[in-house]
């Protein structure tokens, strides 16, 4: 088990590095997925033939471009603080309250596949692909942003300014991270409203960000994040979470998710000062 100042340490003084290391990583994987690549997959997804280009553009993208925050967490890791994988991986898996966690982010899991099925659409892909998209999801998409976004940016962040400032900072960087998406024609969020996701990111900042202050847990921002890749594969993307302006029921549930996740951070900061406080009176006695 990892103790609160070991896990402080781990990332402490990184927002620089960690940045600059997203930023040129993402440069990188841009320019060889969108401007060399581009072609092949854009090729396969009007022929389905599978050429050399396409098998690279899904490699790159799977291991460099996705993983690009968790791999700059890596290099951080390995060069300037000293740790191991191993031990990396440790702080990964990292959960103060198991029973706690799993109430939580089952909790949000729950609402979100409540949410899709009442007023989702279908896309065609078989139900049974969901629990099968999830379980890849968890490494590949999960832990492979969840340790940067989660585990590094929103708590270095929250040292610096209030809790409303550090989730729209981190979300504003989450939301730029994403775009080249947009740009992509064979990606499943092209032609997705902009302003919608962004509304959308900002929503699940702040729902990441609580979840993380309430667990101390990046395995359980990177469960939630997987689970709403895999609904959003099953169920047009678009329509259900990046709707612009949106019916009734998208935006009632987006006031019922920032809601939730409000309550559920300042419940957790209560928790965390408490604890703090009777630490201090222990100390002085």
């Amino acid at each position: 088990m990892v103790n609160d100042k070991t896990q402080n340490s781990i990332y402490s003084g990184r927002l620089l590095w960690y940045l600059l290391l997203v930023a040129a990583l993402s440069a990188f994987c841009y320019v060889t997925l969108h401007v060399w690549l581009l072609p092949y997959s854009v090729a396969y997804s009007k022929t389905g033939a599978v050429s050399v280009g396409y098998v690279l553009y899904v490699i790159i993208g799977l291991l460099f471009s996705t993983p690009t925050p968790f791999i700059a967490v890596l290099i951080i890791s390995l060069v300037r603080d000293k740790i191991s994988v191993k031990q990396l991986f440790s702080n990964i898996m990292y959960t103060e309250d198991k029973g706690k966690t799993i109430l939580i982010t089952g909790g949000f899991c729950l609402f979100t596949l409540i949410y899709a099925i009442l007023f989702g659409k279908p896309n065609g892909t078989a139900w049974y692909m969901l629990p099968l998209l999830f379980i890849v999801m968890i490494p590949f998409v999960g832990i492979a942003e969840e340790t940067g976004w989660r585990g590094l940016l929103q708590p270095e962040m929250e040292k610096r300014m209030p809790f409303p400032f550090s989730v729209l900072t981190t979300s504003v960087i989450w939301y730029a991270w994403h775009y080249p998406v947009w740009l992509d024609p064979t990606s499943h969020h092209y032609g997705d409203s902009m302003i919608g996701f962004g509304i959308t990111i900002l929503i699940w900042a702040f729902t990441l960000a609580a979840i993380y202050k309430a667990t101390k847990s990046i395995i359980a921002c990177a469960v939630y994040h997987a689970f709403i890749d895999s609904i959003g594969v099953i169920f047009d993307w678009n329509a259900l979470f990046d709707p612009f302006p949106g019916d009734l029921s998208a935006n009632v549930f987006r006031i019922l998710w920032l809601a939730a996740a409000l309550i559920l951070w300042f419940a957790a900061d209560r928790q965390d000062k408490r604890r703090l406080h009777i630490k201090a009176g222990c100390m002085e006695s």
